[in-house]
């Protein structure tokens, strides 16, 4: 009598199902990661363009990280959702949101960003 060798349908399913719903998430988070890295450079952009200017406002650097996240069509956070705060000489640019990838129906994947930039002499 021969043993049989290799693996049943059954063992099959219970390896692939998680294996597709980590790669299906894994699909479903790439264009929040891809807005990420927008914003991630919108900031990192508009700070390389005030690090040397001696007088700048709140408004004018608004209105830099407005013109980019026009130009890379980021929606989401909105130009009011980036903190714009002096300290000193310095300033500090931080976007820190959290960004939803829908699932399954009722089911999402929730994802925390933070990014703060920091220029001018203080930084």
């Amino acid at each position: 009598m021969q043993r049989q060798r290799g693996i049943t349908l059954i063992g099959w399913l219970v390896l692939l199902i998680p294996l597709a719903l980590v790669i299906y998430a894994g699909v479903r988070l790439v264009p929040v990661y891809l807005n990420y890295l927008n914003v991630s450079h919108t900031l990192d952009e508009v700070a390389g363009e005030y690090r040397s200017s001696g007088s700048v406002s709140v408004d004018e650097i608004r209105n830099a990280i407005a013109k980019h996240f026009e130009i890379d069509e980021v929606n989401y956070p909105t130009v009011q959702d980036i903190a714009v705060s002096r300290d000193g000489a310095g300033w500090h640019l931080e976007a820190a949101y959290y960004d939803y990838a829908p699932l399954f129906g009722p089911i999402s994947l929730q994802v925390k960003f933070d990014k703060t930039v920091t220029f001018g002499s203080g930084g």
